[in-house]
């Protein structure tokens, strides 16, 4: 079993667990209330990716309610609740790698925390992918777990039942990325997050914005 289908079977078990944990989670919200702030378009449509159980899209909605949010998630069963949890929302099922699909254009792109479980590869895909779906002038923000590439390993669920592939990603290369798919006025942001079993994480957060 790859890697990307262990982590997406596991999210599928695990979407009211992760409702329980993140509905509520704040160490992000002045990265997403900046994320508002560069949108200065009225009635913006916004593009999640990897929406979980929807916890984004209603701190958006929450704060500016006139957005239109299409939040989507590979997991049928974490899509299923974020529409319960949002339902101004439109919320689908679609797996990252396959952002080049989306045909229709948006004014901002928003990717929470599905970097941690993607390769490097993808990642620098799902950048050039979603500045293809950007209008000119739109705002890309997505966050990862910031540590040497070659780090990147299995890790298991706070409870011992769960194993997914954890890739940790490097500032160097997401901003190259960015610079190659005509990004600008990127700025970066740092949260330590302090797991479970008591060890300690940086997030790293880019927001910037499409030339």
């Amino acid at each position: 079993m790859d890697n990307y289908k262990n982590t997406f079977e596991t999210w599928n078990k695990l979407a009211h667990n992760y409702q329980g944990k993140f509905m509520d989670f704040d160490l992000y919200d002045d990265t997403y209330n900046l994320f508002c702030e560069w949108i200065e378009k009225p009635n913006a449509k916004i593009f999640e990716i990897g929406c979980g159980p929807g916890n984004i899209t209603r701190y958006l909605l929450n704060k500016q309610p006139d957005f239109k949010i299409t939040a989507t998630d590979v997991a049928p069963n974490m899509v299923a609740v974020a529409q319960a949890n949002n339902p101004a929302a439109k919320c689908s099922v679609l797996d990252v790698r396959e952002l080049n699909t989306v045909k229709e254009k948006y004014d901002a792109v928003i990717c929470g925390f599905c970097m941690p479980y993607l390769s490097k590869d993808d990642c620098l895909k799902l950048i050039t992918d979603a500045a293809n779906i950007l209008n000119s002038g739109g705002v890309l923000y997505f966050s990862a777990i910031e540590d040497a590439y070659s780090k990147s390993t299995y890790e298991t669920s706070s409870d011992g039942q769960h194993t997914m592939f954890v890739y940790y990603h490097e500032e160097a290369y997401l901003q190259e990325a960015l610079k190659a798919a005509n990004f600008e006025n990127v700025i970066v942001k740092r949260k330590h997050y302090q797991k479970a079993n008591g060890t300690t994480e940086t997030h790293i957060i880019f927001i910037a914005k499409k030339g």
